[in-house]
């Protein structure tokens, strides 16, 4: 039921598609923008990379108390800064994106988040996607 779930969410998702977002012909965001932007971009990308890993937007809502298969990410820079006693959000960011069973929110259960975006996707794309979810108050 889980994977029926999933691949129905991608594949609505991917039939919405993206507007408003400058790409060049790998269907990547231009390199020219800003961090945040290019986070942005790449947050609601359905397909990231080369190696086409899933696009956050595919799990993760922008809209507060919209779960879909993952949390809402609505107000996470606020959570990242209090998630783990002594570690700053964006670290806690970036760790939830290349290990994200690290740290589980409540009823999200391991393995269900992409695995191998630290393997699948260039430092720079990862540390663009922590400075826009870093915007997320």
């Amino acid at each position: 039921m889980k994977i029926r779930l999933l691949a129905f969410l991608w594949f609505v998702s991917a039939l919405i598609g993206l507007s408003g977002c400058s790409f060049n012909q790998s269907n990547q965001p231009e390199t020219n923008l800003d961090p945040v932007q290019r986070g942005k971009a790449l947050f609601e990308m359905n397909m990231i990379g080369e190696k086409k890993a899933p696009g956050c937007i595919v799990c993760h809502s922008l809209e507060p108390d919209k779960n879909l298969v993952g949390p809402s990410m609505a107000g996470i820079a606020t959570y990242a800064q209090s998630a783990v006693p002594g570690m700053s959000a964006a670290d806690f960011l970036k760790q939830a994106i290349i290990e994200p069973d690290k740290h589980l929110m409540e009823g999200y259960p391991a393995g269900v988040m992409y695995q191998n975006y630290g393997k699948d996707l260039p430092q720079e794309d990862i540390e663009a996607l922590v400075a826009f979810l870093l915007t997320l108050k």
